[in-house]
């Protein structure tokens, strides 16, 4: 058995969540905090991952990544660098197509928080910056947590948007769900049964993981 597109899987898994980590939590802050007009319209923007097809998704990114297009020329004359059929195209991809998973969690938690938290600790002198840090994140931990692992676990699973950006390139872009569908299509399926039910484990286990920590967390009490 091939091991290397289970290795790129975790990877690309791995990657995208560090990313989103560093992207989606200032997004949700900003969403949680906004009394914008527009906070609906970039909500839906968000959420449009959820309900698109894959494949919808991955077709206009294709046109926006190839070589052909504006970014794209400018990507490689600037940076040398091509998106598409790559593993940076797939990560990039992947932020956007798992951002809501980050996102929503993130911003829930924090709309929960009561406003006397924020209030209570500026009056103690603390900074934004450090109420933001100090005190509203690690009192979102549930939602943090539940963000983080969902944002993984998502991109675990991905197929039509990773097939459509990046193809399928042993070693570079073919990640476990392209391997499952090579080895169903030339009808091997005790191969494709392996790579399922690897990442059938992994997803349970990442799951329960979630339940049980969310569950033990929700029973320590919030400070007013």
């Amino acid at each position: 058995m091939d091991y290397q597109p289970l290795w790129l899987t975790l990877k690309l898994a791995l990657v995208t969540t560090l990313c989103l980590l560093l992207v989606g939590i200032p997004i949700a802050a900003g969403l949680a905090k906004s009394k914008s007009k527009l906070k609906p319209i970039l909500e839906a923007i968000i959420s449009l991952p959820l309900v698109l097809p894959p494949s919808v998704l991955g077709f206009y990114l294709l046109l926006a990544f190839s070589p052909n297009s504006g970014l794209g020329k400018f990507l490689e004359s600037a940076f040398n660098l091509r998106l598409v059929f790559s593993f940076p195209g797939l990560v990039i991809s992947s932020v956007i197509y798992s951002l809501p998973f980050m996102v929503h969690p993130v911003q829930a938690g924090l709309e929960a928080l009561p406003r006397s938290l924020r209030e209570a600790s500026q009056t103690l002198g603390k900074s934004n910056w450090q109420t933001f840090t100090q005190v509203l994140l690690p009192n979102i931990k549930p939602a943090l947590l539940t963000g983080t692992i969902l944002t993984f676990a998502h991109t675990l699973g991905e197929f039509g948007l990773v097939l459509m950006i990046g193809g399928n390139i042993p070693g570079v872009t073919k990640v476990a769900s392209i391997a499952i569908y090579d080895e169903v299509e030339s009808l091997n399926f005790s191969a494709a049964h392996r790579y399922a039910a690897i990442l059938l484990v992994i997803s349970f286990v990442i799951l329960l993981t979630v339940y049980l920590t969310n569950k033990r967390l929700s029973k320590q009490k919030l400070p007013v």
